[in-house]
């Protein structure tokens, strides 16, 4: 392993990785980003697929929510996510568990949540990655989106709301998943990286026996030139 400890650019929140594994990218801080606006000082919010943390980890720099879990898989890694959870000093409101989100009705987080996120493994067919730790976090080879799906519905509340990051080309397969266990898509934006360019990630927003009703939301573009981003991706990584 090679850890590091990179700075979040945000409210002075830190986070360890390791450069030999699977560090977050772009799709984590939109998925955090996308569900800010749900979250208050009296939400609990857990995270399925939590890697190191860095979903819950922005949400908690960004808001005042009052309680976040995150759970993932593999002992490493939920082990770096913990330690940059005592890094932070947020041990009174954040916590990592160490487990299989398909044992979820072991948990003990039953109807217990207000938001759940999630930032699965994208890919369910072609090559896989060299190295367990990265398949296992691009592939669906230890859990599937019906799996994400089950889970995040077990553990909201009643009209409580899951976010998703996901790919363009799995919307069938989410929309079929989410509507199986009654988790009904309410707002959808897709995410381009230039303007002309086709859609390579899609963030939703699912509501737990919530009506028949789907916005899809005006075009989120990355880059309005090479490597220079756009105003609005701008504004959702500046420095605070």
């Amino acid at each position: 392993m090679a850890e590091r400890i990179d700075d979040l650019q945000c409210n002075g929140y830190r986070i360890i990785q390791d450069t030999d594994g699977f560090c977050f990218g772009m799709d984590a801080v939109l998925l955090a980003n996308y569900a800010l606006s749900s979250v208050n000082s009296e939400t609990k919010l857990l995270d399925l697929c939590s890697g190191t943390g860095i979903v819950p980890l922005l949400i908690a720099a960004k808001t005042e929510c009052a309680e976040l879990t995150g759970i993932e898989l593999q002992a490493d890694v939920a082990d770096m996510a913990g330690r940059s959870v005592k890094l932070n000093h947020q041990e009174g409101r954040m916590k990592i568990i160490q487990g299989d989100l398909r044992d979820i009705k072991k948990m003990g987080l039953d109807s217990s949540m207000n938001v759940v996120t999630c930032n699965p493994p994208y890919m369910n067919a072609g090559l896989k990655n060299v190295t367990d730790r990265k398949l296992i976090s691009r592939h669906e080879v230890m859990c599937t989106l019906a799996d994400v799906c089950y889970a995040a519905t077990y553990t909201l509340k009643s009209n409580g709301k899951f976010f998703m990051v996901h790919r363009p080309n799995r919307l069938v397969d989410i929309f079929t998943e989410l509507r199986k266990v009654h988790l009904e898509p309410k707002r959808m934006r897709l995410v381009y990286p230039y303007a002309n360019s086709e859609a390579n990630m899609v963030l939703l927003e699912a509501v737990k026996g919530g009506r028949t009703q789907l916005t899809v939301e005006k075009p989120l573009v990355v880059y309005k030139d090479k490597n220079i981003y756009t105003d609005e991706i701008v504004s959702i990584y500046a420095v605070s």
